[in-house]
């Protein structure tokens, strides 16, 4: 298929109103509607009043689409984020934590800079490329106090992952050799090395498109997390579902949280989030018609 320049010009917000109008759109209130384009903008908006079109090449709407329910959408995924987010950020300390105490055991405080330990060479170059950028741009206190003391290249783990992201501390972990500090850190969760570390990878990806305002909530997520065969906890009934959509990663998170967190309320609020926003169907996301039957989400 041969490529072509772009060549659509911009137009104002009242040229924006009317063009969805004339595809079928009700707006209940342009003024409003107005105020929403120029704080929120047509092109993050029509995410969202996507799965309301009839015929999505033709640009067509439902006969019963509006404006406000696109918006209605919306606030709902804007709702979901701050709540996932709110869980991963559980979720990373907890796994920060370990990495650094299993492995600072067994290896001692510097087991970053072991090539004996570590898989790749070029996982490990990368990680330490990453790790000396977030050293040398660091302004916590207790960096500065180390490198006012010491001599060391680096601090020792339990203080240079503190500073070091999330996706450089799944890098670490996956290109860790299977054994037994392995081990301990995932059974910690009670799942598998390979399912640990690919729900480490979704969780990266996840807390980017979360923190980015991305749309979420029936998202087809470019990472798929693996299915586990066995867990030590309360997991999924209903395997039959994909692991790309925002059903099974909340569940993901649902499941983790029974270590980090077991008097969680995420099914709970989940629940509420519905209750509050009745227009949106869990199935876009991947929900399966029993999956309120299933005891992790009880």
């Amino acid at each position: 298929m041969s490529k072509t320049s772009y060549s659509k010009p911009p137009i104002s917000y009242s040229e924006q109103l009317e063009l969805l109008e004339t595809r079928g759109l009700k707006i209940l209130n342009h003024k409003k509607a107005e105020h929403l384009l120029k704080n929120i903008s047509y092109y993050r908006l029509s995410g969202y009043w996507y799965p309301l079109l009839e015929n999505k090449s033709e640009h067509k709407f439902k006969p019963e689409a509006t404006f406000e329910t696109a918006f209605n959408i919306y606030k709902f995924d804007r709702e979901l984020r701050l709540l996932v987010l709110g869980e991963l950020e559980k979720i990373e300390i907890s796994v920060r934590a370990n990495m650094i105490y299993n492995i600072s055991q067994e290896h001692g405080p510097f087991w970053f800079l072991n090539k004996e330990i570590l898989n790749s060479e070029g996982g490990l170059q990368k990680s330490l490329e990453s790790i000396k950028k977030e050293y040398s741009r660091s302004d916590e206190e207790f960096i500065k106090a180390f490198g006012s003391k010491y001599n060391d290249a680096y601090p020792p783990s339990w203080m240079i992952l503190e500073i070091t992201s999330f996706g450089t501390l799944s890098i670490l972990f996956s290109n860790l050799r299977p054994g037994k500090t392995k081990r301990e850190i995932s059974n910690e969760y009670g799942i598998s090395n390979k399912v640990f570390s690919s729900w480490l990878h979704s969780i990266v990806y996840l807390r980017n498109v979360c923190a980015h305002h991305a749309r979420f909530w029936n998202r087809v997520m470019s990472v798929s997390p693996k299915m586990p065969k066995s867990t030590n906890l309360t997991w999924l009934h209903n395997q039959n579902i994909p692991t790309n959509k925002s059903y099974y990663v909340l569940s993901m998170i649902l499941y983790l949280s029974q270590t980090i967190n077991p008097n969680n309320t995420i099914g709970q609020r989940f629940a509420l989030l519905l209750k509050k926003y009745p227009n949106i169907d869990p199935v876009a996301m991947g929900f399966p018609m029993d999956w309120e039957n299933e005891p992790l989400w009880k």
